[in-house]
């Protein structure tokens, strides 16, 4: 039997990574290229074709050995018809016909989705709770995105522009959000946020390991709070208690079987996760003890290509 292909897709505001990807989930080449979004869209895609071209000539696989495309792209998207309808980080792509163009550029049937949902399909397809009905999905990076699985289906709502769980509300006095609410997730429990909170920290503690750094990012800050440093531990429990709110109200919401935690800042570790399961006792209803499984990604260094290419596999299975 034929080994079924795909090329996922990760589209990013900085980097783009591309890979070929096969059914369980090995990525036999893959290809790291800058977006370069000042350049305009039609300039980034056609240098992703041209990136695809190169993948395909070293791994010897004919284009027709592909059956699609799976791009994972930040922002809303209309995934019936892979436009990009809002993304902050590609400002000139609102309204941007993206499977199309990709499709012309490669002659391979293409579909998009948010990078989260391709975050939460990659979990299901390939992940630890590998077909799984019930999910949920975090991923904690530059922002908070979400993505839910219920009854094996992704939920994405009348538009498509479901499961924005970033933007869950946990204080509602809280830091102003990128989305201009206040209090989102995503302003307490991001890679931007906790930036923003350690230099709000830095007059109150000036003396704080954090600023002997170089440069301040959240990994320094986690890494300082492994130490006992006081206002690193501040900032992550800030973020973990935000986290442990937001995650009670998915599991009243969704009754998910796991919750499952990815991006960049799951690379913390026990720091995060063990903070998360201690507070989240205090937002859970007792009759959903034992309900759920809430752990970290085991995907994360290639969780965005192989969550790209999960698009494909889920959309044509």
């Amino acid at each position: 039997m034929m080994v079924r292909r795909v090329i996922g897709i990760d589209l990013g505001g900085t980097e783009t990574k591309i890979g070929i990807v096969e059914e369980d989930g090995k990525i036999v080449e893959k290809k790291v290229i800058p977006t370069r979004v000042s350049e305009g869209r039609t300039t980034v895609v056609t240098r992703i074709g041209e990136a695809i071209n190169e993948l395909l000539v070293q791994s010897g696989i004919d284009s027709k050995q592909i059956i699609g495309i799976g791009v994972g792209s930040p922002g809303s998207i209309d995934h019936d018809t892979g436009t990009v309808l809002f993304s902050p980080n590609l400002p000139d792509w609102s309204g941007f016909g993206l499977a199309a163009m990709l499709e012309r550029v490669t002659g391979i049937r293409t579909f998009v989705e948010n990078d989260a949902n391709s975050f939460i399909l990659g979990e299901w397809a390939f992940g630890e709770f590998k077909g799984s009905q019930h999910m949920v999905g975090l991923t904690l990076g530059t922002g908070v995105g979400g993505g839910v699985i219920t009854h094996g289906i992704l939920m994405t709502g009348s538009k498509g522009y479901g499961g924005e769980l970033g933007h869950t509300i946990v204080e509602p006095e809280g830091p102003v959000c990128g989305c201009g609410s206040h209090g989102c997730l995503e302003a307490l429990a991001s890679a931007t946020a906790i930036i923003n909170l350690a230099r709000e920290y830095s007059k109150r503690f000036p003396q704080s390991t954090i600023f002997a750094s170089p440069e301040i990012n959240a990994k320094v800050v986690f890494d300082a709070a492994r130490e006992g440093d006081l206002a690193a531990t501040l900032i992550v429990e800030r973020a973990t208690r935000a986290l442990a709110i937001a995650i009670g109200n998915f599991i009243h919401v969704f009754n998910p079987e796991h919750i499952v935690i990815g991006g960049g800042i799951s690379r913390a570790g026990d720091l995060l996760i063990n903070g998360i399961r201690e507070k989240l006792p205090a937002f859970v209803m007792t009759s959903f003890n034992g309900t759920f499984s809430i752990t970290l990604s085991k995907l994360v260094e290639n969780a965005g290509i192989t969550g790209a290419a999960s698009i494909v596999f889920y959309r044509i299975s």
